[in-house]
């Protein structure tokens, strides 16, 4: 059965272009990196649950708050590198990254320690420029900040 994940790209319009809001995956594995560490605000779902309520609650279990009223643009669905299916809405919102209280998650570190950590989904957000973020972004997510540039543009 493929994983899917769902989420929400939050955009701003300012006079220098658009702007998405990022999160920078948090734990061990990605704090010592910056290219290629950054995602959507997303998560994991399944059947029945459908993947626009899961985007939406995965926002907020990704950022403490609760989703942008907006009306959403489709970005459709990307496969990443693992083999998950990602599902991307984007709605117009602005936000305070300072104002975000992350969710977190518990796994084992380092790897076969039999010790267990606590790690915030997401070590931060911010925002980028659309050239920025196609850098900053996991791979699989790119995609995603090219059709909104479509879609602002049409």
């Amino acid at each position: 059965m493929t994983r899917r994940s769902a989420g929400l790209l939050l955009f701003r319009r300012r006079p220098t272009g658009p702007e998405v809001l990022l999160g920078h995956l948090g734990g061990p594995w990605w704090a010592g990196r910056d290219a290629g560490a950054w995602s959507v605000p997303k998560g994991e779902y399944a059947p029945p649950e459908e993947a626009w309520q899961a985007a939406r609650r995965e926002f907020r279990e990704e950022l403490g708050l609760a989703p942008p009223a907006g009306t959403a643009v489709a970005l459709g669905e990307t496969v990443q590198a693992g083999g998950k299916a990602v599902t991307v809405w984007a709605v117009e919102a602005d936000l305070d990254p300072a104002d975000v209280v992350p969710g977190t998650f518990t796994m084992e570190w380092p790897p076969r320690s039999g010790r267990t950590g606590t790690f915030p989904e997401l070590d931060r957000v911010a925002w980028f420029g659309l050239d920025a973020a196609r850098a900053a972004l996991v791979k699989g997510q790119r995609a995603f900040v090219d059709r909104l540039a479509a879609a602002l543009e049409g």
